[in-house]
């Protein structure tokens, strides 16, 4: 009985770990948690204010469409999309910009991560670590340094 106690509780241990680093996610789904500077500046990933949880931008990658749909989550407006892209897998893609660009954050996911656009057809942003960002949204400080 005790061992089987041990491997639940590493079991829900492994478990949550991967929740938070999002590593578990849906097929072809990737969320981005993005954080604003209050009270101050960004100066590179640093804010020199207070760092809180902003939106959560979330991507599905439809390869067979070469489709890109994204979406704030919980936001009233509808879901955009990006229809001329290159699709390997839902954490590495890049679509070309289209007039609803400007809804969202990048154009590009590589490795898991969005990378930002030169040249300004897409919102700026700073994210973090979802853990981070569920932890700021519980008022628990975490820091003043983005991850991207």
């Amino acid at each position: 009985m005790r061992l089987v106690l041990v491997v639940l509780a590493a079991l829900a241990v492994i478990s949550a770990a991967l929740w938070a680093s999002d590593k578990i996610t849906l097929q072809g789904e990737r969320t981005i948690y993005t954080v604003r500077c209050v009270g101050g500046a960004w100066q590179g990933l640093r804010c020199n204010g207070q760092m809180v949880a902003a939106e959560r931008f979330r991507f599905r990658a439809l390869r067979s469409h070469r489709e890109v749909i994204f979406w704030t989550v919980g936001a009233a407006e509808p879901s955009g999309k990006f229809t001329e892209c290159d699709i390997t897998d839902g954490r590495n893609w890049t679509c070309k910009p289209n007039a609803e660009a400007t809804r969202t954050i990048t154009l590009q996911m590589l490795r898991g991560e969005p990378a930002p656009d030169p040249q300004g057809r897409v919102q700026a942003f700073h994210a973090i670590a979802k853990w981070r960002w569920f932890l700021l949204g519980l008022g628990v400080p975490v820091g003043n340094d983005a991850d991207v």
